[in-house]
């Protein structure tokens, strides 16, 4: 993207798998799921979590289906309790010191810092809070008081993360634009950027920026 003079510097990161060492959608489902519905949703959705494992089937689908088995009916005050004890007791765990570091350094720099990831709000949104980052992400539907099991519109990944990115943030507005991600889901975002990471190592990216307006 072309920069204009005095424009302030915008960082966007990914979560899973770049500010953490790993996915932690395994580690909640494990957290917050009750054992017998973990077992039972094992033995129903097995060949899709082989399909993902061998790229056969988009993890897209399998999220859905993951969502669906473990929280369909879970009363929304124990879901966001959950959400804010893997926040402070698991999360702290995962997560990668450089990059910690390189978040704290675009923090000195007076740069504007967005978390963008398909992950949970129940979780995310405490730890971001606790870190003074913004957030961007996916959030399950609620209905009287209860999980349906389903997603509360798109998952934020591949190019619906640029869509809900450009809702709070006027990327003309930004320049450098810097990017983190670590899979093809962050794709989208990082073709945004000015100056991008994958996996920890710069990147040029082949895609064609998404506008958004």
């Amino acid at each position: 993207m072309a920069n204009k003079p005095g424009q302030p510097a915008l960082a966007l990161f990914d979560f899973d798998g770049t500010i953490t060492t790993r996915e932690l959608m395994p580690d909640f489902m494990r957290f917050a799921v009750p054992k017998h519905r973990l077992v039972l949703g094992y033995m129903l959705l097995w060949p899709l979590i082989v399909g993902y494992k061998l790229k056969w089937v988009s993890g897209i689908l399998v999220r859905r289906a993951i969502v669906w088995m473990g929280f369909r009916g879970m009363a929304e005050t124990t879901f966001e309790q959950l959400g804010q004890r893997f926040a402070t007791e698991v999360i702290p765990l995962a997560l990668r010191p450089e990059m910690l570091a390189k978040i704290a350094w675009h923090r000195a720099q007076g740069h504007r810092l967005v978390v963008v990831s398909g992950a949970l709000d129940v979780y995310l949104k405490h730890w971001c809070a606790a870190h003074g980052l913004e957030l961007v992400c996916s959030a399950l539907e609620v209905r009287e008081g209860r999980l349906t099991g389903r997603y509360l519109g798109e998952q934020c990944v591949r190019v619906e993360k640029v869509r809900r990115l450009g809702q709070i943030v006027a990327l003309d507005e930004y320049g450098p634009i810097h990017a983190y991600g670590d899979t093809d889901e962050d794709l989208d975002l990082l073709a945004l950027a000015d100056i991008a990471f994958m996996r920890g190592v710069p990147f040029e990216s082949t895609k064609k920026p998404v506008h958004t307006m």
